[in-house]
């Protein structure tokens, strides 16, 4: 590590992406075999062991149309745990209206700041339980922010594994292989690699491990003027202007150690932006690969990082048109 300071310096880009989410893509255009073992030993483990993650509703609606028997039963375990959270959703849901009349009730008599505080968080909650448990019981019928990730989000990665090209569920937020499980609490930023510190913080992984991952846009946190003059923040979202979805540069990689079960997880390489994401407020921008240079990126030879680098600058330079995100 190139000093103790160098992971809280890798925050900042992307916090959040549209990505591609269903495998099938990934498997056509990379010509990639599918990890089943993997989709079904981390849905079982949500299912059955209640080890709580967080997947794009796509990537998940994508296994109800699978025909293998792994496909079917990934689709098993993802429709078991939505029946308990639509379960757990009506029951909070329950509550909350049981909380807004007594609440309602209170202000019928008297105006108190803590029954109208009730009132609010109630409806509030409300709200959230319907909206959630329309998403829980929806299939097919897709809505934009079906297929958007954040940080510690499982999403679909490339890798090559043993020689054979693969598509994998990663966590977006990487603990390097080796390092201390509590590097996940100190360093939350690490779902992006900076270009600056790949022979730092991501020595080990830089040259070794490599991957893809496509997405359509991202979106970033800037800091804008607000009605008072004093700045506020907003979400803008970045897409490049002509509609094609980005093969972003990552590294990966598998944490294993006795007694709990692996973690794969990667994060996203990001890199000075260009005139137009700069000039938009933000300072870093995620580095999408040429399709010719896909090859060379997931066979990484770890003696020649001259010839890794040469492939993050040989980019491709899509024009990036920003709107705030809904």
């Amino acid at each position: 590590m190139r000093g103790a300071s160098a992971p809280s310096r890798l925050a900042g880009m992307c916090y959040s992406a549209q990505i591609v989410a269903n495998y099938r893509t990934y498997v056509r255009l990379f010509g990639a075999q599918i990890s089943l073992s993997e989709f079904v030993d981390l849905f079982w483990r949500r299912a059955r062991e209640a080890q709580a993650f967080d997947a794009p509703k796509a990537l998940e609606d994508a296994f109800s149309q699978g025909d293998s028997p792994q496909e079917r039963e990934v689709w098993a375990l993802i429709q078991e745990h939505r029946t308990r959270s639509i379960t757990e959703t009506e029951q909070l849901l329950f509550a909350q209206r049981a909380r807004l009349a007594e609440a309602e009730r209170k202000l019928a008599v008297k105006t108190t700041k803590a029954a109208t505080e009730s009132r609010r968080i109630a409806l509030s909650k409300i709200d959230w339980c319907m909206a959630r448990l329309g998403d829980l019981r929806r299939v097919g019928d897709q809505k934009r922010d079906d297929a958007r990730i954040f940080p510690n989000w499982y999403a679909p990665v490339v890798a090559e594994v043993a020689g054979v090209r693969v598509v994998q569920p990663m966590r977006y937020h990487c603990l390097p292989a080796g390092r201390p499980e509590r590097f996940d609490r100190e360093y939350p930023g690490t779902f992006n690699a900076r270009r600056d510190s790949l022979e730092g913080y991501w020595k080990g992984v830089f040259g070794v491990t490599h991957g893809v991952a496509l997405i359509e846009g991202f979106y970033e946190n800037v800091s804008r003027p607000g009605p008072d003059g004093k700045p506020q923040n907003v979400v803008l979202e970045f897409r490049p202007r002509d509609g094609r979805p980005m093969a972003i540069a990552c590294l990966w990689s598998r944490w294993s150690v006795p007694g709990k079960p692996d973690l794969l997880s990667w994060a996203a390489i990001t890199d000075e932006p260009p005139l137009e994401v700069a000039a938009a407020g933000h300072d870093r921008c995620v580095i999408p690969l040429r399709a010719e240079n896909i090859d060379a990126w997931l066979r990484p030879d770890p003696k020649n990082l001259a010839a890794a680098y040469a492939l993050l600058d040989d980019r491709e330079r899509p024009y990036y048109e920003h709107q705030l995100a809904a």
